[in-house]
């Protein structure tokens, strides 16, 4: 590897999801990429010279483990992206919270162990950047996806204040608000989604369902396209603090000025259908 490569660790890089390309994408610019996830054999089929490491977002000690093996190995890293995550798509009075606490440990609270475990390793070389994978959603909730959005707004928060206290040692941070992106994510949600049998939201279950399934839809960007984008900004000289791409991240942007109620009561209307029966 050239002392000028850059060094980059991806979370999150099970086959068919946004990580997996990421990894190809630096990959392709030269960088050493060392891919991660909880199942090594989850991301067979890279191309050469991507080095593949177990890491659970989930475990300190796992994660402590994976960053030291890469700067023993490489000395430092130059770029962390902290792109693991999971989607929670229920009616909140129905979500188990077993799925909130994992949520908010994947999408969430991993964005601060990374960072604790990787920034200091930056700041001591006055170099590096961590690039967190959020969401359009965490700026503006839709029914339905409550936690999933919550715990991406909270991550959007740590993204920010990680800019503030991390200018002092030329650590830039990276936050990307996503819209739709093809990947595996929906169908891993549908695998495991369904409602108790009493809910009062039964009537809206194809509502729910296709919310789970909207953004996997022929607007959505290519995956390739999307880590393409990512990529040019995060090896950039001066990446920028945020970016926002994916289907319908315009109409996000143009819902952000628009008055709050306004927009909740249209995505009440678009994304709830009508139920099959009256509530109550």
């Amino acid at each position: 590897m050239s002392s000028t490569s850059k060094v980059v660790l991806v979370t999150g890089c099970s086959k068919g999801g946004i990580g997996f390309q990421l990894c190809e994408e630096f990959a392709s610019r030269g960088c050493k990429v060392y891919a991660t996830a909880r199942r090594p054999d989850a991301m067979e089929g890279f191309t050469a010279g991507i080095e593949r490491l177990r890491l659970d977002v989930t475990d300190d000690a796992s994660v402590e483990a994976a960053v030291k093996i890469i700067i023993e190995r490489e000395g430092r890293i130059d770029i962390a992206v902290n792109n693991a995550g999971i989607l929670c798509h229920y009616p909140l009075l129905d979500v188990p919270m077993a799925d909130v606490k994992s949520t908010f440990d994947t999408n969430t609270y991993s964005v601060l162990r990374i960072s604790q475990a990787v920034v200091p390793h930056m700041a001591a070389r006055r170099s590096g950047t961590v690039v967190n994978i959020g969401s359009i959603v965490g700026e503006i909730t839709t029914p339905w996806g409550g936690v999933y959005a919550a715990s991406k707004a909270a991550e959007q928060a740590i993204s920010d204040t990680l800019w503030m206290e991390c200018r002092p040692f030329n650590v830039s941070i990276m936050h990307v608000s996503s819209g739709g992106v093809i990947s595996n994510i929906a169908q891993n949600m549908i695998s495991r989604f369904s409602l108790p049998s009493d809910s009062l939201y039964m009537p809206w279950l194809n509502a729910i369902v296709e919310r789970i399934n909207r953004n996997q839809r022929s607007e959505s960007l290519p995956t390739d396209v999307f880590a393409r984008r990512v990529v040019d900004a995060a090896v950039g000289k001066h990446p920028p603090r945020y970016m926002t791409l994916g289907y319908p991240s315009g109409l996000w942007w143009l819902f952000s000025w628009l008055p709050r109620g306004w927009v909740l009561r249209l995505l009440w209307h678009v994304l709830a259908e009508k139920p099959k029966a009256k509530c109550g």
